[in-house]
């Protein structure tokens, strides 16, 4: 597949999303699917209140219909199983969240189990494919052989990135952009690798997020909600695995990384300590404590995102 193919890909994901927005926008409004803004987080944030959620959905819809147009194969459906999976589980924390009418939709337990069980059937699709289980060390030219060892890893693995995503997804248009610069660098090193699945799932996402950016851009008219983060983190994840590049999604998606450490930083400190490391964890919200405006630190995450994933590929293709 060419680079021109791929471009169709990406424009047909973005319309997709763009002709979803004035029909699914208006019909969350008009279900009054709103967003419950927790009180602990900045005074400003509480003005969000009632933006429609659960816009993740247009993102899903489009992906799949883009993959499934352009490469329908078993890798696809892996793929698509692995964003769909943990969309689900996102879907059910949003509903909970808006029929209750409060911050909270499942339970941290509930949401592990759920997760654990789509990583296992995600690692069961792998085996009766016959899939190596090894990881790959970039740099040294070998891979750790780590058998049925490798499901542990994998379960860490996913749900790590799927939550270290949702955490991200706190400003207008954060997680948005992040995660299609992301996706991005793995269209381009799946392509390199001449994974055409791999790329086409990838780049579907890349055209999907930036049609939903046009409605999730500050001020957002609508957010994707659990349902839409934790979808990302999953199919981010396992793109990861299916270019054997679990390592490379450290710099890749690096700041998925500080932002997830940044909360485990803050909890230990303050229940170690009784002290705060930041103002507030995540990350992005320190900042905004600090002064920023919404606008200045999501682009300044843009642009760190958009570093490390460089760094990646440089180093990827040497």
């Amino acid at each position: 597949m060419d680079a021109q193919s791929l471009s169709w890909v990406l424009v047909i994901a973005f319309t997709i999303v763009m002709l979803l927005g004035p029909i699914v926008i208006p019909l969350l409004h008009q279900l009054k699917f709103g967003q419950a803004i927790r009180a602990e987080g900045p005074a400003r944030h509480q003005q969000k209140s009632g933006t429609p959620t659960m816009g993740g959905l247009m993102i899903i819809v489009s992906v799949v219909f883009t993959a499934l147009r352009f490469s329908s194969s078993p890798t696809t459906d892996i793929l698509l199983f692995a964003m769909v999976g943990f969309g689900v589980i996102g879907l059910l924390d949003d509903g909970i969240k808006v029929l209750r009418h409060r911050n909270l939709g499942l339970t941290a337990l509930q949401k592990i189990i759920l997760q654990v069980l789509v990583v296992v059937l995600f690692y069961l699709f792998l085996y009766f494919r016959g899939w190596h289980f090894e990881l790959y060390l970039p740099g040294v030219h070998t891979a750790l052989q780590l058998g049925p060892f490798y499901l542990v890893f994998l379960t860490f693995f996913m749900i790590g990135t799927a939550n270290a995503v949702n955490i991200t997804d706190g400003l207008d248009g954060l997680a948005t952009g992040t995660t299609a610069i992301a996706f991005g660098a793995f269209a381009a090193m799946a392509w390199w690798e001449s994974q055409w699945n791999v790329s086409v799932f990838a780049m579907s996402t890349v055209g999907a997020l930036l049609g939903f950016l046009v409605y999730n851009r500050h001020p957002a008219k609508v957010f994707m909600g659990d349902t839409g983060s934790l979808a990302l983190g999953g199919g981010l994840a396992a793109a990861a695995v299916l270019t054997r590049s679990e390592i490379w999604l450290a710099l890749v998606g690096g700041i998925f990384v500080i932002e997830a450490l940044s909360v485990i930083i803050q909890v230990i400190s303050f229940q170690s300590f009784g002290r705060r490391v930041f103002k507030m964890s995540p990350l992005h919200h320190h900042f905004e404590l600090v002064g920023w405006s919404e606008w200045r630190v999501v682009t300044t995450f843009w642009l760190f995102g958009l570093a490390m994933s460089l760094a990646a590929l440089y180093l990827y293709v040497r």
